[in-house]
């Protein structure tokens, strides 16, 4: 057996990477693409390693031969490779590889250990290593059957959107027998390339052959094995993340992202905080179906969108104002005016953030479960002159939930004593204490002048990438200078068709609450059957949860992110917390029992 990198390419989406030196040579975490793909070929006791190089060959090659490693390798150089594709690279080595089984490999490519292991195990005698299509993906794929064969090679001319749930990519690895090369491969790769010249891909020598016969190459399934493929800076940072030296040093890079999750292999977001019930497929195709329009057309501007809200809400447009998510909002309305503003700790910190330290007055409950009620706040602020407060309400990140009559009651305190409130109701729609818990309502904006009301749609509405909230009060001057402060297309064409339509799906979003408050009581119940883990009542999408044994919240954090793909918000170190503690997201049922069993694992030892 032998092994075969493909690295003669210009690698020209790298930009600067590769002004000097080759795609292969770019660095993952200290350790070059071309290093590490040797050192794993080393391990496997190789008759030697081919690499078939083009672009800045004489640096390749001077480098590869300072890597120590014990198997041969054997350098074959494509000089045209800026005139030819990879078909010719791999013609170049046609003598090599039929005189040897072959793993074939593109250099631009980082995979865990674990690949070439089942590629090697694998009792199939020519392959090519496939993975379940996802959405971060792009180049060749194929279609399997329930055999492991391939029934046919789709390039980028043929891929149909409409069908991604039935393909496989491509890893770009492939193991051919020496058989196979000089009987099959290589006469229809001549054949093709005289009808076609040198200028094509190698994939559609394969694509050719399976359409002969689709038993000669078989699909190897990698699942779970972590792999990604290096095109451009983009796919450089994932890259990065995804194999840091250490599971400490991913989670961190993992947490300095702050979204983009999707472009993760199978790993699974408890961290950000969404409606997983919503939006309804039959809206997904609404909005799908609109996307070519949405794209080409210009969106409306504040004053539209504030009405389709408004018109939703039934409360006047000139009382509202649409932001691009609640954070546009929360910063515009934050920076505009001086004087004390109360916080309560632990808290979502896109408030404070925008103060001054002077400008906080922070109230810790007092209570072990960060419970707190409208008394408790009254009493506190009563002898803590503030200006404004601000109250989550179900609060983030406990969960905390103050009554509706009690929040009344607060406004009403407030207002004689000239505090206005920001009520951040962007949980809300998740509260089942009771039937109508929200004060969104134009006649309760009208009587009260110092209530202002903040709702992200994006977490109650499973949009955040439609990035969509909005800001209520009767205060029309405040309104009218955050309309001025924020730019006229704010919302994208997606929010705003979003907002357009949504009202015709209030039943299936009534539907889809019900159905949320049905699986957080089961989520809870399941977590609280796991050892040394304390599950805190929440009125939210969350819980936040406390570790009472010997392992803390970054290391829960840490194994559950390296060992099982799930990404949870570890909130030690963060204000108003003395302990361990950790924020889970409520998810479907099949994730909830993913976590619930990964926690059972790593605590109940």
């Amino acid at each position: 057996m032998q092994g075969l990198i493909l690295a003669a390419g210009l690698g020209s989406r790298m930009k600067e990477y590769t002004k000097n030196t080759t795609k292969s040579m770019v660095e993952v975490n200290g350790k070059s693409l071309i290093e590490r793909m040797l050192r794993q070929l080393d391990n496997l006791d190789l008759e030697r390693i081919v690499i078939v190089d083009g672009y800045k060959y004489d640096v390749m090659e001077e480098y590869v031969k300072s890597i120590q490693i014990k198997t041969p390798v054997v350098f074959v150089t494509n000089h045209d490779y800026d005139k030819t594709n990879n078909i010719y690279s791999v013609y170049l080595a046609k003598e090599l590889m039929c005189q040897e089984d072959t793993i074939l490999l593109e250099s631009d490519l980082i995979f865990a250990d674990q690949l070439l292991d089942e590629v090697i195990a694998s009792d199939f005698k020519n392959l090519a290593v496939v993975s379940k299509f996802e959405s971060w993906m792009d180049g060749t794929v194929v279609k399997i059957d329930e055999n492991n064969n391939i029934t046919d090679f789709i390039d980028k001319k043929r891929f149909n959107f409409n069908e991604t749930r039935s393909y496989y990519k491509t890893v770009n690895i492939y193991k051919f027998s020496k058989e196979f090369s000089k009987s099959i491969y290589f006469p229809f790769l001549e054949a093709q390339m005289s009808a076609f010249g040198k200028n094509e891909y190698y994939e559609t020598t394969l694509k050719t052959i399976t359409q002969f016969d689709a038993t000669l190459v078989k699909a190897l399934d990698i699942e779970d094995v972590p792999w990604y493929e290096i095109d451009d800076l983009q796919d450089l940072d994932v890259a990065s993340s995804l194999f840091n030296t250490t599971p400490s040093k991913k989670l961190d890079a993992f947490q300095q992202r702050y979204g983009g999750y999707w472009r993760y292999p199978k790993v699974i977001d408890f961290c950000y905080l969404v409606n997983p019930f919503y939006p309804p497929k039959r809206m997904v195709d609404e909005m799908k179906s609109n996307m070519e329009r949405l794209i080409i057309d210009y969106p409306s501007g504040l004053k539209v969108n504030s009405s389709l809200v408004g018109k939703y809400y039934n409360v006047p447009e000139k009382h509202v104002v649409v932001g691009n998510g609640a954070a546009e909002l929360i910063k515009s309305l934050m920076e505009k005016n001086g004087g004390k503003y109360g916080i309560i700790a632990p808290t979502f910190e896109e408030y404070p953030n925008r103060l001054t330290k002077d400008q906080i007055v922070k109230y810790y409950p007092k209570d072990k479960n960060f419970q707190y009620t409208a008394t408790d706040i009254m009493d506190f602020y009563s002898e803590n002159p503030i200006d404004y407060l601000v109250l989550i309400n179900p609060d983030n990140p406990t969960g905390n939930y103050i009554p509706k009559s009690d929040v009344i009651t607060l406004l009403e305190w407030a207002k004689v004593h000239e505090i206005t409130i920001i009520l951040d109701e962007s949980f809300n729609d998740f509260v089942d204490f009771e039937e109508v818990p929200s004060l969104i309502d134009r006649d309760i904006l009208m009587e009260h002048t110092n209530l202002i009301i903040i709702k992200s749609i994006s977490k109650s509405f499973g949009v955040p990438g439609v990035r969509l909230g909005f800001l209520m009060t009767s205060d029309e001057s405040l309104v009218s200078y955050i309309k001025s402060d924020v730019s006229i297309w704010n919302i994208n064409s997606f929010g705003e068709f979003f907002l357009q339509i949504f009202e015709k799906y209030k039943k299936d979003y009534q539907s889809a609450l019900d159905l949320f408050y049905k699986i957080r009581k089961d989520f809870h119940m399941a977590m609280a059957e796991v050892s040394d883990f304390e599950v805190i009542d929440s009125q939210a999408n969350y819980f936040t949860c406390r570790l009472t044994g010997s392992v803390s919240a970054r290391e829960l954090a840490t194994i559950l992110l390296d060992q099982d793909k799930i990404f949870i918000k570890d909130l030690s170190g963060k204000d108003g917390f003395d302990g361990e503690y950790v924020r889970i997201a409520v998810k479907k049922s099949d994730e909830n029992k993913k976590i619930v069993e990964a926690l059972k694992r790593i605590l109940n030892y």
